[in-house]
Order: structure tokens, then C-alpha cells, then sequence
């Protein structure tokens, strides 16, 4: 594993016990410049990690929790009049950093949650007609809880689209929840968190990813899998060309994390669910879910030789 990955996880795991592959597939968002929305019931985590992981980078770190009041300059920022200037100037959203924590994203409205689409796609908001450009490396860590319905408004397809990877956290064992209970006794251990590394060290990290190799036989399995998810009956709309290209984008992090500079048909296979499952639209009433889909999926093309 590379070291500065290493480090990071370790001291993630500081805070978050019994989630290794949750918090590897975060370095794999991390690295790829992409975004991760981490669905699950509360109280298991979630803006924990989102911390830890800020924390260990020595970047910005803003945190914004969505409520059905919440505006779109609340997040991107708005024109004020400046009176001894004569002219209007840019106030910043939270978006101005480098980890936005989105928290509870769908208990905005979906105006709202449109405010976030050209950030996170193009690394920039227009306000009165004026581009400014976002701070980089930039990240949005969205949560929500896919239990509680009252007040909620779901995130439209575009907007999931835009997420480099959903993840989930789950319960812990016994064993792992008895060293939650020891380790947050008496003191909350985040507080008390130290960066790892830096923006400049991040920045040449993602760089190195690009380096890392794919052959043709590699990206023409990417291919098969998404269209052989158009084929399937039981679904609507299938997986689209940015899905193709996150996918691409997660193995060759995940074969970085892994210590290669290659990729192999197994972090393509690792990356899939996680990456492509929450893109698909299924038919209604169909009685399976898009994870199922994309293990279907994965089942059915052929692996390629490497």
C-alpha cells in the first residue's frame, strides 16, 4: 500500500473502527477528485469519517447541515452591494474549501440541492453571471438517512450522477462496538485529530494516479458492463458514459492504494457496486435491488486476461 495512503487510513481509524473498505473507498474518492455520498440510518458514523478524513489533510474544511430552509447562496455564495466600492461584490458559500460536508443532503429542497450540480462537476459556481473557480483539491462529502421520509426530498438522478461513489457504513460487531464504547468514554477522539499530510503532498498523489496504467482489454471490459446494463430488462435507465468514465477513474485509485501502477480486472470488479450501483433506474416493482443488478451484471461479461 503507499505510504501517504497508509497514513491516512491509519489515522482515520483513530476515530472509526471495523470500516477498512468503507474508509479505502474514500482514498479511492479522494484520489480521484470525485464525491461520495455515505447512505445510512444515524448514529453509525457517517460524519465521523467525513471529519477524520477532512482532518487528516491540512486543507479547509466546511460543513453545511441541510434543512428545507436552507437557500442556493447559502451554498455558492451571493452579490452584495458595497457601498464605499460602488459595486457589488462576491460574498463565498461554503463551498469555498476543500471538504464541504453536505450533511443530511436531502432534507433541502431540490433547488438547493441543484445549487451543488456545477461545483461538483466543473469545480466552480457562476453568481450574477460571474465565474469563480472553487479551491482545489475540492470534495463534497454528502450524507443522508434513507429510513426517515417525513421532510426529505430525494436527490434527483442528475445529482447522483454526480457522486463518484455511494457507500454505506453498517453496524458494527460486538467486539468492534464494546472499542467504540472504550474509546469515546470520556472524550470525543476527532478533537483531538492531527493533518497527516498536505494540499501540495494530495495534489501530486491524484497526479500520480493519472499515471497509472489501463490497458485497451480493461477499458473495453468497463465497456461491456455498462452496456450490458443497458440490455437489462428489469432496467430503465442504465449506466451512462461519466459512469463508465468514474469507474475507469476508482481503479486506477484503488490499483494506487493497492501499491501498482496498473490496473487489473479485480479493480474494476471492487469498484463497480459502489460506483455504478446508485446510477441505475430500475423498472418498478421488479423485486431486486441496483446492487443486485451490478453483481448480476459483473456475473455475466467475461473477464479479460492480464
Amino acid at each position: 500500500m503507499n505510504e501517504n495512503v497508509k497514513k491516512i487510513i491509519d489515522n482515520i481509524e483513530k476515530i472509526i473502527i471495523g470500516k477498512r473498505n468503507v474508509i479505502e473507498h474514500l482514498m479511492v474518492a479522494l484520489l480521484s477528485e470525485g464525491h461520495v455520498l455515505i447512505e445510512d440510518v444515524p448514529g453509525v458514523g457517517k460524519t465521523q469519517v467525513v471529519g477524520a478524513l477532512a482532518k487528516s489533510v491540512d486543507g479547509a474544511f466546511n460543513r453545511i447541515q441541510f434543512t428545507p430552509d436552507i437557500m442556493p447562496s447559502d451554498v455558492v455564495g451571493f452579490s452584495m452591494f458595497d457601498s464605499e466600492k460602488r459595486e457589488f461584490t462576491y460574498k463565498p458559500g461554503v463551498v469555498m474549501c476543500n471538504f464541504l460536508l453536505a450533511d443530511e443532503i436531502n432534507r433541502s429542497s431540490p433547488k438547493c440541492q441543484s445549487s451543488l450540480l456545477e461545483v461538483m462537476e466543473e469545480f466552480q459556481v457562476t453568481v450574477d453571471g460571474k465565474r469563480h473557480d472553487i479551491p482545489r483539491p475540492f470534495m463534497v462529502l454528502a450524507t443522508e438517512n434513507p429510513v426517515e421520509h417525513q421532510g426529505n426530498y430525494k436527490l434527483p438522478e442528475a445529482q447522483m450522477d454526480r457522486f463518484l461513489l455511494k457507500v454505506s457504513m453498517g453496524y458494527p460487531n460486538k467486539e468492534e462496538e464494546k472499542l467504540i464504547l472504550d474509546r469515546f468514554e470520556s472524550k470525543n477522539p476527532l478533537k483531538e485529530l492531527e493533518s497527516i499530510i498536505t494540499i501540495e503532498e494530495l495534489i501530486n498523489m491524484q497526479e500520480q494516479v493519472k499515471e497509472v496504467i489501463i490497458f485497451d482489454n480493461i477499458k473495453y471490459y468497463i465497456v461491456d458492463l455498462i452496456q450490458e446494463t443497458r440490455k437489462n430488462p428489469k432496467v430503465l435507465v442504465g449506466i451512462s458514459p461519466r459512469g463508465g468514465i468514474s469507474l475507469l477513474k476508482a481503479a486506477k485509485s484503488l490499483a494506487y492504494i493497492r501499491g501498482r501502477d496498473y490496473v487489473i480486472p479485480d479493480d474494476i470488479q471492487e469498484m463497480a457496486v459502489p460506483v455504478l450501483a446508485h446510477r441505475l433506474i430500475l423498472k418498478s416493482s421488479i423485486g431486486t435491488t441496483n446492487e443486485e443488478i451490478i453483481k448480476e451484471t459483473i456475473k455475466n461479461v467475461e473477464v479479460p486476461l492480464y
